[in-house]
């Protein structure tokens, strides 16, 4: 993957800053500043996408995750960030967000995030056995005691966090 060269990525490490702050204005007007050449670099991509979750801008999120799948869809990030936004976007949903991250499972097979996603997708769904085994194939991918902890602060695994202490 190409880096961002100056000036670029000078605006795009002031844009992290300025959204760091808290000051968004800024940091969209630093992002802007990049050159068209860069503006679908994934980097880039991925600060807009991160800047339109902090805001729940959730269709204006998955417009730029479907830009980071077309740009850079060996990246598992680019799955999970459409997955998540399309789940939370106006003509998405949970169902749709689980289709839209099961392709990743065999792109990524080392990825935890991926199996654990798509367990919460599948128990928000009322899909509990599968959600269980998505459950089980994350923490064959993943360090069991980070993917406990997590499990059992998410609310969309609820309905699993007995079992899921007992692991």
């Amino acid at each position: 993957m190409r880096r961002l060269e100056p000036p670029d990525v000078h605006h795009f490490q002031a844009a992290q800053g300025w959204l760091g702050l808290g000051v968004r204005a800024e940091a969209w007007a630093e992002l802007d500043a990049i050159s068209p050449t860069n503006q679908r670099h994934p980097a880039v991509l991925d600060l807009r996408w991160t800047m339109h979750v902090e805001a729940r801008e959730w269709d204006a999120a998955l417009k730029v995750a479907g830009e980071m799948l077309a740009q850079a869809p060996g990246r598992a990030d680019s799955w999970l960030h459409h997955a998540y936004a399309l789940r939370r976007s106006a003509h998405g949903g949970l169902a749709q967000a689980h289709a839209a991250l099961e392709p990743a499972v065999k792109k990524f097979p080392k990825e935890p995030v991926i199996p654990y996603n798509l367990s919460c997708y599948a128990c928000q769904l009322q899909q509990l056995d599968e959600a269980r085994a998505w459950f089980q194939k994350a923490l064959q991918a993943g360090k069991k005691s980070e993917l406990k902890r997590m499990a059992l602060a998410d609310s969309d695994l609820e309905e699993l966090w007995a079992e899921i202490r007992q692991l």
